[in-house]
């Protein structure tokens, strides 16, 4: 029998660093919800906006993949175990020796990406050879290539403010680059020959201004690093060899979606758009609470890891997966049911036609099934990094990744998405279930560093199930048919979209307190 006395502080310390970094991402995303409505409202989902979309995705897949993905995963559990055998001095050198091969990569990634422009789109985009969205795309990718400069740097700044508990102003940093793109398609973009450039110059100016805020908080704190190359310090070696496998293990989930922009770009035009507007919508809630908890549990993990206390690691992640559970049922449901009236409501306008409404609808429902997966790898990702774990992890990954693959050309051709003239909606299902079977994968791979799935997080996911299940008969008794909808005003559409959110929060909130949930469990849990 486990004798731990819960531990009040700690819980009540994580849920707060939690609930302050899920706020302030939701301010962001709030934004970047405004930005894709400025963007496809003007410039609608045809061609041009692929082009864009596909300039923007691929420095924005490195981005992922190396800096929040394997870089992350890699720096801060090196960076907090630093902190705590060594102290403040020894951790502020090793960021400083970390930061000087890194900016020498990331000069060489960004020329890479400027000079190797039109072989990158060849390879990533090629459905556009031969078609005048090539040189556009070329054009654009030039501009973009530096916001993986930018935007690298600025992600090794949150690494190190989130060790040091410092959570706020990354999660506003994205804000800046919202705000930078709004700003390029409503005012600046009838400056240009090719109005859509403005676009790809909002991105260059908003990852310059995130590094730019981000360096002036790290000098406020004493953090800012002083770039020294030396690739014999040990911290720099377990970064490196850290990273080589996390690259895939942390980030297959991006990849998959680069492929699905691969083989996109050879269907119809606008099928990047409205692939990239119903994983913008599934991205919601696992930007918002998924990697809020990652975020903030991997360096309490690497802590707990580091002083070897394995049932104060096991109780923290029960807690981060509880966390997954509340969030993760309901909007799936939800995205499911208001699917079609979210893009009706807050895109349906000029340039946005009815026709793209149905096509991004479907590919919503599909990436819409895989979003409790999703939500989980986040948080098992973080649980097997944190002990430096990057074999499992890369194993899973690469598994999933071909399993996608696989899927993505095998249901290709299923007949009910061709009669609706859906097959991009294929790409997203498959994405959605290679998800779920990384997601379970990895639970496997947690369960072997002897976690056990508690009693407690059983009975949170039937009490989340039920909820769900009332809050989605609500929602359906509740909903409008589609031919009202459309008769409806914008204010009309909002308010009523609004209105059905709100009460379904209510509905959800109302049966998991009458089915007895009260709290996430408790951080001294480590047994059912």
């Amino acid at each position: 029998m486990d004798t731990t006395k819960p531990d009040p502080s700690k819980r009540h310390k994580l849920s707060f660093s939690a609930f302050v970094f899920s706020s302030l991402t939701m301010v962001s995303r709030g934004l970047g919800y405004i930005r894709d409505a400025v963007i496809f409202i003007i410039f609608g989902a045809g061609g041009i906006t692929d082009a864009f979309l596909v300039a923007f995705r691929l420095p924005n897949f490195l981005r992922r993949l190396f800096a929040e993905g394997a870089f992350s995963q890699a720096f801060v559990p090196v960076l907090s175990d630093v902190k705590t055998r060594e102290g403040l001095a020894q951790a502020h050198a090793t960021i400083s020796r970390i930061a000087g091969p890194m900016l020498l990569a990331l000069t060489v990634i960004t020329f890479i990406g400027i000079l190797g422009a039109p072989l990158l789109i060849t390879i990533f985009a090629p459905g556009f050879i031969g078609d005048t969205r090539f040189d556009i795309t070329v054009d654009l990718l030039r501009i973009t290539a530096p916001y993986i400069f930018f935007i690298s740097l600025t992600a090794m700044g949150t690494g190190i403010l989130n060790t040091f508990g410092r959570f706020a102003i990354p999660a506003l940093m994205p804000t800046l680059l919202n705000v930078s793109l709004i700003v390029a398609a409503l005012w600046f973009a009838p400056y240009f020959d090719q109005p859509i450039t403005a676009l790809a110059w909002g991105v260059f100016v908003g990852g310059a201004l995130q590094l730019g805020v981000q360096l002036i908080e790290l000098k406020r704190l004493g953090l800012l690093p002083r770039p020294r190359i030396d690739l014999s310090h040990p911290a720099v070696k377990r970064v490196v060899l850290l990273m080589g496998p996390a690259i895939i293990g942390s980030s297959v989930i991006q990849i998959n979606l680069l492929i699905d922009t691969l083989i996109a770009s050879l269907l119809k035009d606008g099928s990047i758009s409205w692939l990239y507007l119903s994983d913008r919508f599934v991205e919601l809630p696992v930007g918002i609470f998924a990697i809020a908890l990652s975020v903030v549990l991997l360096p309490r993990l690497s802590q707990h890891h580091s002083e070897g206390d394995d049932a104060q690691f096991n109780q923290t992640l029960n807690w981060g997966s509880g966390g997954v559970l509340l969030i993760a049922l309901p909007c799936f449901a939800g995205l499911i049911i208001l699917g079609e009236v979210i893009f009706m409501s807050l895109l349906q306008y000029r340039s946005f036609t009815d026709f793209d409404t149905q096509m991004a609808t479907a590919s919503l429902i599909a990436y819409s099934l895989g979003l409790p997966a999703f939500m989980f790898v986040k948080v098992l990702n973080a649980a097997l990094f944190a002990r430096q774990n990057t074999r499992a992890p890369t194993r899973i990954a690469l598994i999933a990744m071909g399993a996608n693959v696989i899927m993505n050309l095998s249901f290709l051709g299923l007949w009910f998405l061709a009669e609706w003239r859906a097959e991009h909606a294929a790409l997203a299902l498959a994405t959605c279930l290679a998800a779920w079977l990384q997601c379970y994968l990895l639970l496997r791979a947690t369960q072997k560093n002897n976690y056990r799935i508690p009693a407690s997080l059983w009975r949170i996911l039937w009490q989340c199930l039920a909820a769900t299940a009332v809050m989605s008969a609500v929602l359906f008794a509740l909903l409008p048919g589609v031919d009202v909808w459309r008769a409806w005003t914008v204010i009309e559409r909002v308010g009523a979209l609004a209105g059905l959110i709100v009460c379904a929060m209510i509905v959800y909130t109302l049966i998991l307190y009458i089915t007895g949930f009260r709290r996430l469990p408790a951080l001294s849990e480590t047994k059912g």
